[in-house]
């Protein structure tokens, strides 16, 4: 299995841009599946040995390719990183990690979404433009099952992404209209732009849900956590290690040479020019 099984379809970009995000069904093959499982789970027993976390609290952490080598496989993996490249383009790296163990909190909790929000907080601040550029993308993995509401799912509003600046608005019930939340199996991903409006639900099921997330941005933007990955660079591909964002000179990540981004070289060969860009 490669990338060039796995490329951006015509309906599948036609859903992102209306849409805000798309589904990547099967995206973890279960073995990975059930070994990223069991990482999350140590982690998350960590967590909760800590003086003052309860049962209740949501373990949040970064910097998971840099803490957990077995992270580094979904940095470009064959079924998802071909969507990531054939939305943003070869002048990309992995900008922000996250993992989120979101745990039961009973039936009595409030349905829907709460916290609604766009990633990268002051950028949807300082951008003057009324229509804001996407700049950054997710994908998110589904490591447990969230096929029903009300199991911790993660809710998006479709299209609100293309909304103009200040225009989002929700409800009397704090939901914004056609608000829904993301229904997945296990070992499902789902690529969403981080202009779209979203947010975290309460998880009124019986089990943890258990939720990954890896950023991809344009290389010249900030990392938004911390990203300790230069102990990696002699370890990998070339391509993986333009991911972790190596980069010959200050200057190569505005103005890249060859050596810094070796996608480029890749998608030349192997797509057509038009797929590639400038």
């Amino acid at each position: 299995m490669t990338w060039l099984d796995h490329l951006l379809g015509d309906d599948e970009r036609a859903a992102f841009e209306r849409d805000g995000f798309l589904m990547v069904r099967h995206a973890l093959a279960e073995p990975l599946r059930r070994q990223l499982v069991e990482v999350v789970d140590e982690h998350d027993r960590a967590f909760r040995a800590q003086s003052g976390v309860g049962p209740h609290h949501v373990l949040n952490e970064h910097d998971l390719v840099g803490a957990e080598p077995l992270m580094l496989e979904l940095v470009d993996l064959a079924t998802t990183f071909p969507k990531v490249f054939g939305i943003l383009g070869w002048h990309i790296k992995l900008f922000h990690t996250q993992l989120l163990v979101t745990p039961p909190v009973g039936s009595r909790a409030v349905p829907g979404g709460y916290a609604w929000h766009q990633d990268n907080n002051r950028m949807n601040r300082d951008f003057e433009t009324m229509h804001h550029p996407m700049v950054s993308l997710k994908v998110g993995y589904f490591l447990t099952d969230v096929s029903a509401p009300g199991m911790g799912n993660l809710c998006v509003a479709p299209g609100s992404h293309r909304l103009a600046n200040g225009a989002f608005a929700v409800g009397e019930d704090g939901q914004p209209a056609g608000a829904i939340e993301v229904l997945a199996s296990a070992g499902d991903a789902i690529v969403f732009d981080r202009r779209i409006w979203h947010s975290a639900s309460s998880n009124r099921s019986v089990a943890a849900r258990k939720f990954l997330t890896m950023g991809y941005a344009y290389r010249w933007l900030q990392p938004k956590s911390a990203m300790r990955l230069e102990h990696l660079y002699d370890t990998v591909d070339p391509i993986r290690r333009q991911l972790l964002g190596y980069c010959t000179t200050a200057n190569g990540y505005y103005d890249p040479q060859p050596d810094d981004v070796p996608l480029r070289a890749w998608m030349q060969e192997h797509l057509a020019a038009d797929q590639v860009g400038e």
